[in-house]
């Protein structure tokens, strides 16, 4: 079994890959809210990331970061604390947890972390300068580490579209919304969580042992094709 550090995993894509993990690895949570699961191999620690002091974690194997943020107003609505925040959650949490656990990483059995992007942080959208702008943060950081880092630890990150998640249940509120939202994308669809655990479980595994410094996008095409 390997040791996997799950950032916020008590719900949405990071419940995910919690899940997705559970039978197969030892698997620590840090959150402010436990999951509604309980399992042998969960080991739950209570934790605003941002706040508080991080547990202290021996040997780990891989470091997932899964807190994020859906800021979207126009830009005269934004205030100057709605681009902090969203960095902080983004970026600062994402570093905080790195270099806490970088020397347990190096330890580990191919060590890998793996962050967050959007694919607002690549396709220009309305209203998502704020969280465009840490996203794009987000991804400096992986190739920045996946350099720095590149004997010791891969560094990877997912740039999802929409996911069918609490964090955005206003944007797919009802039916209609999520037709269109179907619609906005080539390949006719919008991802479910399962789908980007799946991918996370590929990016910490030996079958990526290749690939460091990479973000890759998960977008039904709607960054890559336009039809």
């Amino acid at each position: 079994m390997r040791n996997i550090v799950i950032i916020g995993g008590s719900k949405g894509i990071g419940n995910a890959i919690l899940l997705e993990q559970l039978e197969r690895n030892l698997v620590h949570n840090i959150s402010r809210n436990a999951p509604e699961v309980s399992h042998p191999n969960l080991k739950h620690y209570t934790v605003d990331v941002l706040q508080d002091t991080l547990p202290d974690i021996e040997n780990i194997d891989s470091l997932i970061y899964c807190p994020g943020s859906i800021n979207l107003k126009p830009i005269g609505s934004l205030s100057i604390d709605d681009f902090r925040n969203d960095f902080e959650i983004n970026v600062i949490g994402a570093v905080k947890t790195i270099q806490k656990y970088l020397p347990g990483l190096k330890k580990g059995i191919n060590p890998s972390i793996v962050l967050f992007s959007s694919v607002a942080a690549k396709l220009g959208m309305p209203f998502h300068a704020s969280i465009a702008t840490a996203k794009a943060g987000v991804e400096g950081l992986v190739k920045s580490l996946g350099a720095e880092l590149a004997s010791v630890v891969r560094i990877n990150a997912v740039a999802p579209t929409i996911t069918e998640t609490s964090l955005s249940a206003n944007i797919l509120r009802n039916d209609r919304m999520k037709e269109n939202m179907v619609e906005r994308h080539p390949m006719k669809g919008y991802l479910k969580p399962t789908e980007v655990a799946e991918m996370v479980d590929f990016l910490i595994s030996e079958k990526a042992k290749s690939m460091s410094g990479q973000v890759f996008e998960m977008d039904y095409g709607i960054v890559t094709f336009k039809i």
